[in-house]
């Protein structure tokens, strides 16, 4: 925050604006063994050569628990090569990508020489149902081949691409030939996800989150126009794109409740120091039954919260993430609102100070606030939910013939 105070307009999206403690942070993470650890262990075996790969293998759980010790940080996960979207972007690109995108982009991102970003939330649509993306991609024919495609649509709250070190983007769009093929085969078979140099798309504005915009990484709306796209930069091919989708989105969503749990933990350690050094009406604020209650209930939705979200991980380590669903979804829905609380707790016992900038109460408040949109909202989380504890009734309860 020091760093980039005096930098207004422009001057907070430039390379001077990332700071300089980044790079030898990142160093240091090398040495100690903590680059890369997002890699799952069933991933490992992808990692191309000349890419570096974790100094250890961590499960799910284990992962969480390195989470949440970064999450206390804001610049932690970016120290150790752990930060979103790039973590979900090389799971993708480790999971699908050809040997060449590998190459191109992979090889650079684990060795954490550029960024990237994920476009998928469009202005026009309600996003949260992918089925309405608008974005498109259009088949361009010679000789009677697919010689190439282009790219037309507009996206927003595209987090990491304000940064100058962002070269890439995984865009979700749908084809906008063939459709009545694609209707036939299912609802999603027209999403594709393709590959984008950054040079290619035009900025049109950076958004702030309440306020915040979160330089120098921010979020920003983006327009793509008229831009060629080779067979190559397709991940998958044609119609792979919600599967690729909701295969990221899967582990992503967990390691941000593994980091919002990390981040209420600071707020609740900073609210503790306070109530032991702050008087009110001749006592410490500790010694308020009112406080004492505040103490007690943050404790309690810290400790759910971080109890669930290990349970999901252990349920992604054992059964694996896609019947883990029930389970992803609830945490995304629990978590933030857990941490939520307890952030809120600290602000109301900080008093004016907890509002101010010179705490990061109020940015951790925003952030837990905007988890609840991030990746989906709540309420499509919790219709997830529902629907599988609907399913898994009518197995448990009804007889067979009424199935």
């Amino acid at each position: 925050e020091a760093h980039l105070k005096s930098r207004l307009g422009k001057d907070r999206w430039t390379p001077d604006a990332v700071p300089p403690c980044v790079s030898r942070l990142q160093e240091e993470a090398k040495t100690l063994g903590l680059w890369n650890l997002f890699v799952p262990p069933h991933l490992v075996r992808n990692i191309p050569d000349g890419a570096p790969s974790p100094s250890v293998l961590l499960s799910y759980r284990e992962y969480g628990i390195f989470c949440e010790v970064m999450g206390k940080s804001f610049l932690a996960p970016e120290a150790c090569n752990c930060h979103a979207p790039d973590t979900g972007n090389m799971e993708v690109l480790l999971h699908h990508g050809t040997n060449q995108q590998k190459r191109n982009y992979l090889i650079p991102m684990l060795q954490g020489k550029f960024r990237s970003a994920f476009l998928m939330t469009e202005p026009n649509v309600a996003s949260s149902d992918a089925t309405n993306i608008q974005t498109t991609l259009t088949k361009i024919y010679k000789h009677g081949k697919i010689h190439h495609y282009v790219l037309n649509g507009r996206k927003w709250w595209s987090t990491g691409a304000m940064d100058p070190r962002c070269k890439v983007a995984l865009v979700l769009a749908k084809m906008d030939q063939d459709t009545t093929d694609a209707t036939n085969k299912g609802r999603h078979s027209a999403h594709t996800v393709v590959l984008v140099n950054m040079s290619k798309v035009t900025m049109v504005r950076p958004l702030t989150v309440m306020g915040y915009d979160d330089a120098p990484h921010g979020h920003a709306e983006l327009s793509l126009d008229n831009i060629v796209v080779h067979p190559q930069d397709l991940i998958l091919g044609e119609g792979k794109g919600f599967l690729i989708a909701q295969s990221r989105l899967g582990p992503g969503r967990i390691h941000h409740c593994m980091r919002a749990i990390g981040m209420a933990a600071r707020a609740y350690e900073l609210m503790l120091i306070r109530t032991l050094q702050r008087k009110t009406f001749g006592k410490y604020l500790f010694q308020h039954g009112g406080c004492q209650e505040m103490i007690a209930d943050s404790a309690s939705d810290l400790e759910a919260a971080r109890l669930l979200t290990l349970s999901c991980a252990s349920s992604m380590d054992t059964i694996g993430v896609k019947n883990s669903r029930d389970k992803i979804a609830s945490i995304k829905v629990s978590v933030p609102e857990l941490c939520h609380r307890v952030v809120d707790r600290a602000i109301q016992i900080f008093g004016g100070a907890g509002v101010d900038e010179e705490l990061p109460l109020a940015r951790i408040l925003v952030g837990l606030r905007s988890l609840r949109i991030a990746d989906g909202p709540d309420a499509v989380h919790r219709r997830t939910v529902a629907l599988l504890e609907i399913k898994k009734a009518k197995k448990l309860f009804m007889q067979p013939s009424k199935l």
